[in-house]
């Protein structure tokens, strides 16, 4: 095996604080391992580790236990993260891997770099798997090496080594590792190429891996290529708020608009749509007709047009026919869909509620409305048209009611009807989720 404490030394230079993803099987067990033996020549380096527990497994909780005595052994704090699965939509393989890095993202500290144990092997197999879906060299450049994640960086520093030059290690130092006995399922991917196809292809060409491995990287060096021509054009089309320019994208060849499109995705952080989903993106949103309100969904995001511009915005479901009782607006109030929470805090323009007049929330409000800053009465509709609101926010932003009576809605307008004529007011605030 080519590893070496000076290997490891160079990959992970100039980083010294690790978040090390820890399976216990054969190729994380390794690299915890190297990096174990690389920090007691390294006092200033720290290492913790992390366990996933699916739950799929009825051995799941004696994994921990195992996972525990290593750490324990080697002197690396251990923390456990149960996720739970619904075996719904992409399918197991996809939502488990999605609510590991998941799991990363939170627990990762500031300075950190998260480090996972994929080899060469795994690359032969995310490559055949990018090919089974018709990728482009962005999915054929299949695992980088280094990683922009969460902040910081995903490093893989086994990349270049094989399963059985890991074995080998494992076998050497006379370390234990769980077998996981899903991994002899077929019925997975993954699995399938690991155990019936590759086997085939690296007896036929002993050194398909590398092989393998070199296309990819030719693959994500014209990706980074491409990212470098395209990043001045790709700033020019995007808005303050990251909204994409649409009219420059029509006199431009079919493949130049589709790798802005992809570049505009990732700058979001999207997974990489299909060929085929960045022709429905730009067929039935970009080009659908003037009055209609477009929408594609990709995962828990939509793609939206609004003002001859594409947004990328969080899905929710619309809450016209809410209403929620606040019965003590003396403290926030949490709102449904993940929508955030809201509160009424003094120093503002808005009239506090009379003893007889119960507050709540809702997001529809009726009739003519008259509004501070303008004259006449309007329709809440015609309000969000003046005030350039996007149509998926109209149904979601909380309004402010007191009994029958619309006060306020959050950060856009207070009525006549809720404007502080004397005294102390309130500000009506909305805490979206993640701000």
């Amino acid at each position: 095996m080519t590893m070496t404490p000076s290997s490891l030394e160079q990959q992970l230079s100039p980083h010294r604080q690790f978040l090390v993803a820890f399976s216990g099987g054969l190729d994380s067990t390794v690299l915890l391992h190297q990096l174990v033996c690389w920090q007691r020549q390294n006092p200033g380096v720290t290492l913790r580790a992390i366990h996933i527990h699916h739950g799929i497994s009825p051995h799941a909780d004696s994994w921990v236990a195992h996972c525990q005595r290593v750490c324990d052994e080697w002197q690396v704090p251990l923390a456990v993260t149960r996720v739970t699965l619904t075996g719904q939509g992409a399918g197991l393989e996809a939502e488990a891997r999605e609510a590991r890095y998941r799991a990363f993202r939170e627990a990762l500290r500031p300075g950190e770099v998260l480090l996972t144990a994929q080899h060469l092997d795994d690359q032969s197999e995310t490559l055949l798997l990018a090919l089974k879906r018709g990728s482009g060299p962005a999915g054929l450049s299949a695992m980088p090496r280094r990683a922009a994640f969460a902040g910081t960086q995903l490093i893989r520093p086994l990349l270049n080594e094989s399963r059985a030059a890991l074995l080998g290690w494992a076998q050497q130092h006379g370390l234990c590792w769980i077998e996981d006995e899903s991994n002899q399922d077929d019925a997975y991917d993954r699995n399938f190429l690991r155990l019936r196809v590759l086997p085939l292809l690296n007896a036929r060409w002993p050194h398909f891996a590398d092989a393998a491995a070199r296309s990819a990287a030719l693959c994500g060096e014209q990706e980074q290529l491409l990212d470098e021509l395209l990043a001045d054009e790709l700033a020019h089309l995007l808005s303050e708020t990251g909204a994409l320019a649409i009219n420059p994208l029509y006199d431009m060849s079919g493949p130049k608009r589709a790798a802005l499109l992809r570049r505009w995705l990732s700058h979001h952080g999207a997974a990489m749509p299909s060929r085929e989903m960045l022709a429905r993106l730009w067929q039935e949103v970009a080009l659908a007709r003037e009055d209609a309100a477009p929408r594609l969904r990709l995962g828990n995001f939509e793609v939206r047009r609004f003002q001859q511009q594409l947004w990328w915005v969080q899905a929710h479901e619309g809450q016209s026919g809410t209403t929620l009782a606040w019965v003590s607006p003396d403290r926030p109030l949490d709102l449904p869909d993940g929508l955030g929470r809201v509160s009424l805090i003094p120093g503002g323009e808005i009239r506090p509620p009379r003893a007889d007049e119960p507050v709540s929330i809702r997001f529809k409000a009726l009739g003519m409305l008259h509004i501070v800053g303008r004259h006449g009465g309007r329709k809440l509709k015609k309000i969000w048209q003046e005030l350039e609101v996007p149509p998926w926010q109209r149904d979601t932003t909380p309004l402010l009611f007191y009994g029958d009576t619309l006060i306020a809605a959050a950060g856009r307008f207070v009525t006549l009807d809720g404007k502080r004529e004397s005294g102390e007011g309130l500000q009506f605030c909305w805490q979206k989720t993640g701000s």
